[in-house]
């Protein structure tokens, strides 16, 4: 018998890959504590989203592995993987989340360089003389 429930949450090419634990509120990130992780406190707000909005961020321990992508993704992504592993934990809370959007994969992603070109939009400067 599993003692947490899992939840992978994804964004732009962060993935973070959740896993909750009945306990008193302990978040660790990367085996790091969250307030270490994510310095800035738009991120650690962010990231607490699905919980707060639970109402029962003193009630379970989340441990989180996260990789790539840049800081903002990967509080994006813990998000989303929190409130997965949330509905797994309580199916009750799915209507509540699904309203707020937590659910759902952001899929915007970085769009590639085309050749011929200086970005993915951006054109080559034209000189007409």
């Amino acid at each position: 018998m599993k003692d947490f429930n899992y939840g992978t949450g994804k964004r732009k090419c962060a993935v973070a890959r959740t896993r909750i634990y009945k306990g008193n509120g302990r978040i660790l990130i990367n085996d790091r504590p969250f307030e270490e992780y994510f310095p800035r406190q738009t991120q650690r707000m962010i990231a607490q989203q699905a919980l707060v909005l639970s109402k029962i961020q003193d009630k379970v321990d989340i441990r989180v592995n996260v990789c790539g992508g840049g800081v903002a993704g990967q509080a994006q992504a813990v998000r989303h993987g929190i409130a997965r592993a949330l509905t797994e934990f309580d199916p009750d809370l799915r209507s509540v989340l699904k309203k707020a959007g937590f659910l759902t994969r952001d899929a915007r992603k970085k769009e590639r360089k085309k050749y011929g070109q200086r970005g993915a939009r951006a054109r080559f400067q034209y000189s007409k003389r």
